[in-house]
Protein backbone atom coordinates (compact mmCIF):
# COMPACT_ATOMS: atom_id res chain seq x y z
CA UNK A 1 0.00 0.00 0.00
CA UNK A 2 1.33 3.58 -0.71
CA UNK A 3 2.38 5.04 2.56
CA UNK A 4 1.45 8.82 0.90
CA UNK A 5 -1.75 9.38 2.68
CA UNK A 6 -3.68 12.00 3.37
CA UNK A 7 -3.85 13.56 7.19
CA UNK A 8 -7.38 12.30 6.99
CA UNK A 9 -9.87 14.10 8.98
CA UNK A 10 -12.90 12.88 7.74
CA UNK A 11 -16.11 13.00 10.53
CA UNK A 12 -17.31 10.01 8.29
CA UNK A 13 -16.68 7.28 6.61
CA UNK A 14 -13.62 8.39 8.50
CA UNK A 15 -9.80 7.45 8.90
CA UNK A 16 -9.47 3.22 9.72
CA UNK A 17 -5.75 2.51 10.91
CA UNK A 18 -3.30 1.48 8.18
CA UNK A 19 -2.19 -1.61 9.82
CA UNK A 20 -5.88 -3.05 8.84
CA UNK A 21 -6.11 -1.75 5.85
CA UNK A 22 -3.09 -3.25 4.56
CA UNK A 23 -4.13 -6.64 6.37
CA UNK A 24 -7.60 -6.28 4.40
CA UNK A 25 -5.62 -6.16 0.80
CA UNK A 26 -3.44 -8.66 1.66
CA UNK A 27 -6.26 -10.69 2.21
CA UNK A 28 -8.74 -9.33 0.12
CA UNK A 29 -8.29 -11.45 -3.41
CA UNK A 30 -7.77 -14.75 -1.36
CA UNK A 31 -8.67 -14.79 2.54
CA UNK A 32 -6.51 -16.98 4.27
CA UNK A 33 -5.67 -19.32 1.57
CA UNK A 34 -9.26 -20.63 0.59
CA UNK A 35 -8.86 -19.05 -3.27
CA UNK A 36 -11.63 -16.37 -2.43
CA UNK A 37 -12.24 -12.89 -0.99
CA UNK A 38 -14.61 -13.33 2.40
CA UNK A 39 -16.72 -11.22 0.17
CA UNK A 40 -17.48 -13.67 -1.74
CA UNK A 41 -17.98 -16.74 0.80
CA UNK A 42 -21.31 -17.84 2.32
CA UNK A 43 -22.06 -16.03 5.72
CA UNK A 44 -22.90 -19.43 7.15
CA UNK A 45 -19.57 -20.84 5.95
CA UNK A 46 -16.99 -21.71 8.57
CA UNK A 47 -14.74 -18.58 7.18
CA UNK A 48 -17.29 -16.16 8.14
CA UNK A 49 -18.54 -17.87 11.49
CA UNK A 50 -14.84 -17.91 13.05
CA UNK A 51 -15.28 -14.24 11.76
CA UNK A 52 -18.17 -13.60 13.81
CA UNK A 53 -17.26 -15.33 16.88
CA UNK A 54 -14.23 -13.79 17.29
CA UNK A 55 -15.50 -10.33 16.98
CA UNK A 56 -18.26 -11.03 19.30
CA UNK A 57 -15.60 -12.12 21.91
CA UNK A 58 -13.38 -9.30 21.48
CA UNK A 59 -16.22 -7.09 21.70
CA UNK A 60 -17.25 -8.68 25.15
CA UNK A 61 -13.79 -8.75 26.53
CA UNK A 62 -12.92 -5.20 25.63
CA UNK A 63 -16.22 -3.70 26.77
CA UNK A 64 -16.08 -6.07 29.89
CA UNK A 65 -19.86 -7.11 28.95
CA UNK A 66 -19.59 -10.93 30.77
CA UNK A 67 -22.74 -12.78 29.61
CA UNK A 68 -25.39 -10.25 30.37
CA UNK A 69 -25.92 -8.75 26.86
CA UNK A 70 -26.50 -9.86 23.19
CA UNK A 71 -24.54 -8.68 20.73
CA UNK A 72 -26.03 -7.79 17.13
CA UNK A 73 -24.15 -6.85 13.87
CA UNK A 74 -27.22 -4.85 11.88
CA UNK A 75 -27.44 -2.75 8.72
CA UNK A 76 -29.39 0.44 8.50
CA UNK A 77 -26.54 3.10 10.43
CA UNK A 78 -28.12 4.12 13.48
CA UNK A 79 -30.99 6.20 11.85
CA UNK A 80 -32.39 2.44 11.42
CA UNK A 81 -31.97 2.44 15.31
CA UNK A 82 -33.92 5.37 16.16
CA UNK A 83 -36.90 4.07 15.07
CA UNK A 84 -35.81 0.29 16.19
CA UNK A 85 -35.38 1.05 20.03
CA UNK A 86 -38.99 3.10 20.58
CA UNK A 87 -40.50 0.25 17.97
CA UNK A 88 -39.13 -2.31 20.56
CA UNK A 89 -39.03 -1.07 24.35
CA UNK A 90 -41.36 2.32 23.53
CA UNK A 91 -44.55 1.42 22.23
CA UNK A 92 -47.57 3.54 23.04
CA UNK A 93 -45.38 4.36 26.77
CA UNK A 94 -42.97 7.13 27.55
CA UNK A 95 -39.30 7.49 26.89
CA UNK A 96 -37.14 10.22 28.34
CA UNK A 97 -35.05 12.04 25.55
CA UNK A 98 -32.01 14.34 25.88
CA UNK A 99 -31.44 16.72 22.46
CA UNK A 100 -27.76 17.79 22.33
CA UNK A 101 -28.05 18.13 18.38
CA UNK A 102 -29.37 16.89 14.53
CA UNK A 103 -28.96 13.04 15.59
CA UNK A 104 -30.56 13.65 18.59
CA UNK A 105 -33.73 15.68 16.93
CA UNK A 106 -33.96 12.88 14.73
CA UNK A 107 -33.87 10.06 17.31
CA UNK A 108 -36.63 12.21 18.91
CA UNK A 109 -38.50 12.72 15.56
CA UNK A 110 -38.78 8.64 14.96
CA UNK A 111 -39.63 8.14 18.58
CA UNK A 112 -42.66 10.16 18.52
CA UNK A 113 -44.29 7.89 15.92
CA UNK A 114 -44.29 5.06 18.42
CA UNK A 115 -45.23 6.60 21.72
CA UNK A 116 -44.82 9.62 24.27
CA UNK A 117 -41.57 11.32 24.70
CA UNK A 118 -40.32 13.43 27.50
CA UNK A 119 -37.26 16.10 26.33
CA UNK A 120 -35.30 15.93 29.84
CA UNK A 121 -33.14 19.10 28.39
CA UNK A 122 -32.46 20.20 25.25
CA UNK A 123 -29.59 22.88 24.14
CA UNK A 124 -31.04 23.94 20.79
CA UNK A 125 -31.16 27.51 22.15
CA UNK A 126 -27.50 27.96 22.16
CA UNK A 127 -27.51 26.41 18.82
CA UNK A 128 -25.96 22.86 20.78
CA UNK A 129 -22.87 24.42 22.06
CA UNK A 130 -22.88 22.47 25.30
CA UNK A 131 -23.93 18.95 27.32
CA UNK A 132 -26.05 19.51 30.37
CA UNK A 133 -25.21 19.05 33.83
CA UNK A 134 -27.00 16.47 35.66
CA UNK A 135 -28.80 19.02 37.77
CA UNK A 136 -30.61 20.52 34.92
CA UNK A 137 -32.24 17.03 33.88
CA UNK A 138 -35.67 16.83 34.08
CA UNK A 139 -37.27 13.18 33.84
CA UNK A 140 -40.98 12.05 33.06
CA UNK A 141 -40.97 9.77 36.44
CA UNK A 142 -42.56 7.05 33.44
CA UNK A 143 -39.34 6.72 31.24
CA UNK A 144 -39.27 3.61 29.72
CA UNK A 145 -35.63 4.20 29.01
CA UNK A 146 -33.51 7.58 29.08
CA UNK A 147 -31.81 8.20 25.40
CA UNK A 148 -28.76 10.24 24.54
CA UNK A 149 -26.41 10.56 21.81
CA UNK A 150 -22.85 10.81 23.84
CA UNK A 151 -20.81 12.63 21.00
CA UNK A 152 -22.08 15.25 18.72
CA UNK A 153 -19.82 15.00 15.15
CA UNK A 154 -21.65 18.17 13.97
CA UNK A 155 -21.53 20.86 17.29
CA UNK A 156 -18.49 19.49 18.36
CA UNK A 157 -19.55 18.20 21.72
CA UNK A 158 -19.82 15.25 23.70
CA UNK A 159 -20.63 13.48 27.32
CA UNK A 160 -17.67 13.16 29.48
CA UNK A 161 -19.65 10.61 31.83
CA UNK A 162 -22.85 8.89 31.68
CA UNK A 163 -25.68 10.67 32.33
CA UNK A 164 -27.54 10.65 35.84
CA UNK A 165 -30.77 8.60 34.54
CA UNK A 166 -32.38 8.12 38.16
CA UNK A 167 -32.22 4.59 37.71
CA UNK A 168 -33.28 4.26 33.99
CA UNK A 169 -31.85 2.34 31.67
CA UNK A 170 -29.77 3.77 29.31
CA UNK A 171 -30.21 3.86 25.60
CA UNK A 172 -26.86 5.42 23.66
CA UNK A 173 -26.45 6.63 20.27
CA UNK A 174 -22.62 6.16 20.90
CA UNK A 175 -21.87 6.22 16.74
CA UNK A 176 -19.28 9.20 16.97
CA UNK A 177 -17.11 8.09 19.97
CA UNK A 178 -18.06 4.33 20.54
CA UNK A 179 -14.61 2.50 21.71
CA UNK A 180 -12.96 5.45 22.09
CA UNK A 181 -12.62 5.14 26.12
CA UNK A 182 -14.20 3.07 28.78
CA UNK A 183 -17.95 2.91 29.93
CA UNK A 184 -20.20 1.91 32.75
CA UNK A 185 -21.86 -0.43 30.33
CA UNK A 186 -23.88 -2.09 33.57
CA UNK A 187 -25.95 1.44 32.98
CA UNK A 188 -26.96 0.85 29.20
CA UNK A 189 -29.95 -0.97 28.12
CA UNK A 190 -29.14 -0.53 25.02
CA UNK A 191 -25.90 1.02 23.04
CA UNK A 192 -25.75 1.21 19.32
CA UNK A 193 -23.34 2.67 17.12
CA UNK A 194 -22.62 2.91 13.41
CA UNK A 195 -19.37 1.44 12.68
CA UNK A 196 -17.79 4.67 10.33
CA UNK A 197 -16.68 6.80 12.46
CA UNK A 198 -14.29 4.55 14.67
CA UNK A 199 -15.08 0.94 14.41
CA UNK A 200 -15.22 0.07 10.71
CA UNK A 201 -16.53 0.69 7.27
CA UNK A 202 -20.10 2.22 6.44
CA UNK A 203 -23.01 -0.42 6.40
CA UNK A 204 -22.22 -2.22 9.79
CA UNK A 205 -24.19 -1.20 13.10
CA UNK A 206 -23.07 -2.79 16.41
CA UNK A 207 -25.90 -3.41 18.82
CA UNK A 208 -25.40 -4.11 22.12
CA UNK A 209 -28.43 -5.26 24.49
CA UNK A 210 -28.94 -5.95 28.51
CA UNK A 211 -30.64 -9.04 28.84
CA UNK A 212 -32.87 -7.90 31.09
CA UNK A 213 -33.69 -4.94 29.45
CA UNK A 214 -34.06 -7.17 26.19
CA UNK A 215 -36.76 -9.06 27.82
CA UNK A 216 -38.95 -6.09 27.79
CA UNK A 217 -38.51 -5.76 24.02
CA UNK A 218 -42.47 -6.11 22.21
CA UNK A 219 -42.88 -9.82 21.04
CA UNK A 220 -45.92 -9.89 19.08
CA UNK A 221 -47.07 -8.04 16.15
CA UNK A 222 -43.77 -6.99 15.23
CA UNK A 223 -42.10 -7.07 12.10
CA UNK A 224 -39.52 -9.46 12.20
CA UNK A 225 -36.31 -7.76 10.88
CA UNK A 226 -36.94 -4.76 13.18
CA UNK A 227 -37.78 -6.99 15.95
CA UNK A 228 -34.50 -7.73 18.63
CA UNK A 229 -35.99 -10.67 19.82
CA UNK A 230 -35.90 -12.50 16.23
CA UNK A 231 -32.55 -11.37 15.29
CA UNK A 232 -30.76 -12.50 18.50
CA UNK A 233 -28.64 -15.54 18.19
CA UNK A 234 -29.49 -16.22 15.14
CA UNK A 235 -28.40 -15.33 11.36
CA UNK A 236 -31.91 -14.19 10.09
CA UNK A 237 -30.24 -12.51 7.73
CA UNK A 238 -27.23 -12.08 5.67
CA UNK A 239 -25.37 -9.96 7.72
CA UNK A 240 -22.75 -6.91 6.46
CA UNK A 241 -19.99 -9.57 5.87
CA UNK A 242 -17.65 -6.92 5.35
CA UNK A 243 -18.28 -4.46 7.84
CA UNK A 244 -18.18 -7.58 10.57
CA UNK A 245 -14.35 -8.55 8.82
CA UNK A 246 -12.81 -5.17 9.06
CA UNK A 247 -14.53 -4.47 12.52
CA UNK A 248 -12.94 -7.57 13.79
CA UNK A 249 -9.24 -6.15 12.59
CA UNK A 250 -9.84 -2.81 14.21
CA UNK A 251 -11.37 -4.92 17.46
CA UNK A 252 -7.29 -6.99 17.56
CA UNK A 253 -5.89 -3.17 16.49
CA UNK A 254 -7.56 -1.64 20.10
CA UNK A 255 -6.28 -4.49 22.06
CA UNK A 256 -2.50 -4.43 20.86
CA UNK A 257 -2.62 -0.38 21.61
CA UNK A 258 -3.56 -1.31 25.42
CA UNK A 259 -7.83 -1.38 25.52
CA UNK A 260 -9.39 1.44 25.65
CA UNK A 261 -7.67 2.95 28.42
CA UNK A 262 -4.84 3.47 26.45
CA UNK A 263 -6.88 4.55 23.28
CA UNK A 264 -8.69 7.07 25.94
CA UNK A 265 -5.13 8.86 27.04
CA UNK A 266 -4.49 8.87 23.54
CA UNK A 267 -7.56 10.66 22.51
CA UNK A 268 -7.15 13.14 25.21
CA UNK A 269 -3.45 13.79 24.09
CA UNK A 270 -4.56 14.73 20.36
CA UNK A 271 -7.15 16.56 21.27
CA UNK A 272 -5.36 19.18 24.30
CA UNK A 273 -2.89 19.65 21.28
CA UNK A 274 -5.46 21.03 19.19
CA UNK A 275 -7.44 22.92 21.31
CA UNK A 276 -4.41 24.65 23.27
CA UNK A 277 -3.89 25.73 19.60
CA UNK A 278 -7.26 27.37 19.41
CA UNK A 279 -7.05 28.90 22.49
CA UNK A 280 -3.80 30.07 22.08
CA UNK A 281 -4.86 34.00 21.37
CA UNK A 282 -8.27 34.97 19.19
CA UNK A 283 -7.56 33.95 15.82
CA UNK A 284 -9.37 30.61 16.34
CA UNK A 285 -12.34 30.37 18.58
CA UNK A 286 -14.06 26.91 19.68
CA UNK A 287 -17.81 26.74 19.17
CA UNK A 288 -18.44 24.43 21.76
CA UNK A 289 -18.13 25.62 25.50
CA UNK A 290 -15.05 24.15 26.95
CA UNK A 291 -16.41 22.02 29.80
CA UNK A 292 -18.76 20.05 26.72
CA UNK A 293 -16.09 20.09 23.97
CA UNK A 294 -15.36 16.80 22.02
CA UNK A 295 -12.53 14.59 22.01
CA UNK A 296 -13.98 13.34 18.55
CA UNK A 297 -14.83 16.02 16.50
CA UNK A 298 -13.11 19.71 17.22
CA UNK A 299 -15.30 22.55 15.94
CA UNK A 300 -13.76 26.03 15.17
CA UNK A 301 -14.00 29.27 13.02
CA UNK A 302 -11.62 31.88 12.35
CA UNK A 303 -11.89 35.09 14.09
CA UNK A 304 -12.42 36.68 10.11
CA UNK A 305 -14.39 33.74 8.61
CA UNK A 306 -13.69 35.41 5.83
CA UNK A 307 -10.71 33.47 5.82
CA UNK A 308 -12.12 30.00 6.48
CA UNK A 309 -12.34 29.08 2.57
CA UNK A 310 -8.75 30.12 1.92
CA UNK A 311 -7.92 27.79 5.27
CA UNK A 312 -9.60 24.74 4.23
CA UNK A 313 -8.06 25.11 0.06
CA UNK A 314 -4.65 25.34 1.80
CA UNK A 315 -4.70 22.61 4.04
CA UNK A 316 -5.94 20.19 1.21
CA UNK A 317 -2.69 21.73 -0.64
CA UNK A 318 -1.09 21.04 2.99
CA UNK A 319 -2.14 17.27 2.43
CA UNK A 320 -4.83 17.05 4.69
CA UNK A 321 -8.81 16.34 4.06
CA UNK A 322 -11.96 16.58 5.36
CA UNK A 323 -11.64 19.90 7.64
CA UNK A 324 -14.65 21.65 6.14
CA UNK A 325 -17.28 21.78 8.66
CA UNK A 326 -20.68 20.20 8.35
CA UNK A 327 -22.95 21.85 5.58
CA UNK A 328 -25.70 22.97 8.34
CA UNK A 329 -22.90 24.99 10.54
CA UNK A 330 -19.77 26.03 8.24
CA UNK A 331 -16.57 26.80 10.12
CA UNK A 332 -13.85 23.86 10.06
CA UNK A 333 -14.21 20.45 11.98
CA UNK A 334 -11.44 17.92 12.56
CA UNK A 335 -12.28 14.65 13.53
CA UNK A 336 -9.46 12.90 14.98
CA UNK A 337 -11.26 9.66 16.16
CA UNK A 338 -8.76 6.77 17.17
CA UNK A 339 -7.50 5.60 13.94
CA UNK A 340 -6.30 9.39 13.13
CA UNK A 341 -2.41 9.30 14.37
CA UNK A 342 -0.91 11.88 16.55
CA UNK A 343 1.01 12.73 14.04
CA UNK A 344 -1.68 13.87 11.59
CA UNK A 345 -2.83 16.29 14.75
CA UNK A 346 0.58 17.64 14.91
CA UNK A 347 0.74 18.41 11.54
CA UNK A 348 -2.92 20.25 11.69
CA UNK A 349 -1.32 22.39 14.26
CA UNK A 350 1.87 23.56 12.81
CA UNK A 351 -0.52 24.62 9.77
CA UNK A 352 -2.90 26.48 11.94
CA UNK A 353 0.48 28.17 12.95
CA UNK A 354 2.04 28.97 9.70
CA UNK A 355 -1.87 29.90 8.22
CA UNK A 356 -2.13 32.45 11.48
CA UNK A 357 1.28 33.69 10.75
CA UNK A 358 0.76 34.52 7.29
CA UNK A 359 -3.00 35.67 7.93
CA UNK A 360 -2.94 37.30 11.36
Amino acid sequence: MNQKRAHNFSAGPAALPLEVLEKAQKELVDYQGAGASIIEMSHRGPEYTEIDRQARERLSRILGLGDDYEILFYQGGASLQFMMVPYNFNFEKTADYINTGSWSKKAIKEAKVFGDVHVAFSSEDSNFNRIPGNDELSFSGKGEYLHFTSNNTIFGTQFRNEPDSDGTPLVCDASSDFLSRPLDIKRYGVLYAGAQQNAGPAGLTIVILRKDFLEKARKENVASMLSYPTQVGTLYNTPPVFGVYIFNYVLEWIEQKGGLEAIDQLNKEKAALLYDEIDRDDFYRGTAEQASRSLMNVTFRLRDEALEKAFIEESKKAGMSGLKGHRSVGGIRASIYNACPKESVEALVTFMQEFRSRNG
